[in-house]
């Protein structure tokens, strides 16, 4: 990998975990002087490496220096010497130096316990997530606008108000405890899944960005699985659900970055791998009688990486789909039910349940409307798809809806 990729994509991967393991060591109330002292190991990477070439091993080459200036900032600081080093030397044996511990357990220890830091209850969820992304994935406020398609400056609002609000608390960054896990897990598993959704289902053209978001929710939750306490059931169910969806990631999308539906894609781009990894984790979510909503979505996702519409797979679908809305109603849900019960009832009973829906502002209702009403009703199939693409977002949502309009007008003119 050239120095033009392997830098962005190391400040990707390793940025994060650095400022997390110093955060950890002195405290959030320090993030500031963290991730100032991570920024400047990357600057010292970019001036070095382009002077004198990548050395053997970039990421040790990382570690070291972050440490190095860790150690510099430590000696030159005076509130570290008149309070920190006093808190953290009840933890250091006499005489010995205070070490920046770049491990894989420490990294993943801190990590793990930025993710419950950053889910504390005094968070609005929207923040959490902001800040998910930025401390524990490395996304600027820019790249962050982009995939929530708003401006840096709502963004930067967003971290900063959260990351004051950890520090007015003086809420400590540390391993959680069996009751902090009980309370928080289900705000860091709606985290996690809104991190994997907005680069599934994201409007960003920016298909590397969508991508990333998706690996970097799954790597999160992978630290979950990993550790004893938070394995649990609904853990297993999401990291499932993801590794599903993940699966058709490279078949949603045609060369030119169009969207290709469910029905057309090529199943020869699924990733078999992740798809078997998938069954895995499900199995895992089974251990218990409590199912989640991640345990039907899973299922659901489960049944749509088998392309043939045999064995009762719609009818499977649609099942699940009916406990889901009983467990949580949305009306997003039920939209998506509506395909479900299209494939098993017919159009007709599809369009019936879906025009009941309080979506009309909404791409996908009027996306899937057009789908149900063609050779049904072509004008009004016409209709929905030229709403949908008024509200279309994406290149590739407008792409795709100018297409089927196309196709529409010309088999009504034939």
């Amino acid at each position: 990998m050239e120095e033009r990729e392997l830098l962005p994509h190391l400040f990707r991967t390793e940025y994060q975990k650095i400022v997390s393991v110093l955060c950890y060591l002195f405290g959030i109330e320090h993030i500031t002087e963290a991730e100032d002292i991570v920024s400047d190991t990357f600057l010292a990477a970019t001036e070095s490496w382009s002077a004198r070439g990548i050395p053997d091993n970039p990421t040790a080459w990382l570690y070291t220096v972050a440490k190095n200036k860790t150690k510099n900032w430590l000696k030159r600081n005076t509130f570290f010497q008149q309070k920190l080093l006093v808190d953290l030397q009840h933890n250091i044996p006499r005489g010995e130096e205070i070490e920046v511990d770049l491990s894989e357990q420490n990294i993943t220890d801190s990590q793990l316990a930025m993710i419950f830091t950053v889910c504390h209850p005094s968070i609005p969820a929207e923040s959490q997530i902001a800040l998910a992304l930025n401390l524990l994935c490395g996304f600027g406020a820019q790249e962050i606008a982009d995939a929530y398609l708003t401006n840096k400056e709502v963004i930067y609002k967003r971290i900063s108000r959260a990351k004051d609000k950890l520090k007015e608390a003086d809420i400590k960054i540390q391993q959680p405890t069996l009751a902090q896990i009980n309370d928080r897990l289900d705000a860091v598993l709606k985290t996690l899944y809104l991190l994997f959704s907005e680069g599934y289902y994201s409007t960003s053209t920016n298909t590397v960005l969508r991508k990333d978001l998706c690996l970097e929710a799954m790597r999160l939750n992978y630290l979950l699985v990993d550790h004893p306490h938070t394995n649990k059931p609904a853990v297993n169910a999401l990291l499932a659900l993801m590794c599903f969806h993940a699966s058709r990631f490279d078949a949603r999308l045609n060369d030119i970055g169009g969207v290709v539906l469910y029905d057309d894609q090529d199943e020869t781009l699924w990733n078999r791998e992740l798809i078997e990894r998938g069954e895995y984790f499900l199995n895992e979510a089974a251990a218990t009688p409590d199912v989640t909503k991640y345990h039907l979505e899973a299922a659901i996702a489960y049944w749509h990486t088998h392309k043939a519409d045999s064995g009762g797979k719609w009818e499977n679908i649609l099942d699940l789909y009916n406990h889901l809305l009983i467990l949580e109603y949305s009306p997003i849900v039920a939209l998506n039910r509506t395909f479900a019960l299209a494939k098993v009832k017919g159009k007709q009973q599809a369009i019936s349940e879906a025009e009941k829906l309080p979506l009309a502002d909404n791409y996908f209702y009027h996306s899937l409307l057009g789908n149900l009403y063609t050779d049904i009703d072509d004008h009004k199939a016409l209709q929905h798809y030229k709403t949908a693409l008024q509200l279309a977002n994406s290149a590739a949502d407008k792409t795709l809806m100018a297409k089927n309009i196309d196709q529409l007008n010309q088999r009504r003119s034939n």
